[in-house]
């Protein structure tokens, strides 16, 4: 039995996954930004998958401050982690821009950062440990004052960079970390879940293609090993294959900076 945390699972394909996941009898740790919705998908899951090992976690990852105490709650709690899937995202939103900076910079990398760095030591006591980082087809350059905090007034832009420097800091997580797996992912464009319909009102896939990737990146055995690599759930035929992400994810330069950058932000919160 694995102990998995995943991050925005209370909706979407990260519910999905862990429902899939907890029916395998693993040890399913949710995490959401409504108290009352994740007790709600806590015992929804926990009926459906005959698991009674569902517990869950509550941040508003546009709250850097909440998902510092967030993590604090989980160190006090557990002593290893064997599965991270920071699948928590945000495109579109009724406040684009927080005291640290665009939402979707904060949420999709500022945070996911602040956790798998928080946590990394309970994922370096688990058992052939892996974290799964959910990137996307939208990869745009990353401007470093963005990720200071300066405006972006385009939500396609800020949301492309976002996903960059999250695959971006994959890589170097990556490279940085012999004991655990990295592997950055687009699930599939266009899935049918809530944050698709709002953004786009249309979708090309069905939510499943994105969870059941998810699923297999984070147990099967086919990945164990497949670390510092881009999986691209929008290329091959039956499922996704490993391929090249944006050329600026290869730029040791380029991913210094942002590191160097992302550092000086988050050393002042944790």
């Amino acid at each position: 039995m694995k102990t998995i945390l995943i991050t925005g699972s209370t909706d979407g394909i990260g519910k999905l996954t862990a429902i899939k996941l907890a029916k395998d009898g693993h040890q399913i740790y949710l995490h959401g930004r409504s108290l009352e919705k994740l007790a709600n998908v806590i015992s929804e899951i926990k009926q459906e998958s005959n698991n009674p090992n569902i517990e869950g976690f509550v941040a508003d990852f546009s709250n850097l401050e909440a998902v510092k105490s967030m993590v604090d709650e989980i160190k006090a709690k557990l002593s290893k982690i064997d599965v991270l899937i920071n699948n928590a995202g945000i495109f579109k939103s009724s406040i684009d821009h927080t005291k640290y900076g665009d939402i979707r910079i904060v949420v999709n990398y500022l945070a996911p950062y602040i956790v798998t760095k928080s946590l990394m030591p309970l994922l370096e006591m688990g058992n052939e440990s892996r974290i799964v980082n959910l990137s996307s087809a939208a990869q745009s350059p990353v401007s470093l004052d963005a990720i200071t905090g300066v405006k972006i007034s385009n939500v396609n832009s800020a949301y492309a960079q976002s996903k960059l420097a999250l695959t971006m800091w994959s890589f170097y997580l990556a490279s940085q970390q012999d004991k655990v797996t990295v592997i950055a992912v687009n699930p599939g464009s266009l899935l049918n879940t809530r944050m698709v319909a709002e953004a786009y009102g249309q979708h090309w896939s069905p939510a499943t293609k994105g969870s059941d990737i998810l699923y297999d990146l984070a147990v099967s055995d086919e990945y164990k090993d497949e670390t510092g690599k881009y999986f691209d759930n929008d290329k091959g035929s039956s499922k996704g294959v490993f391929g090249p992400a944006h050329q600026d994810a290869y730029n040791q330069d380029k991913i210094l900076a942002l590191i160097h950058k992302t550092e000086e932000i988050i050393n002042l919160i944790i």
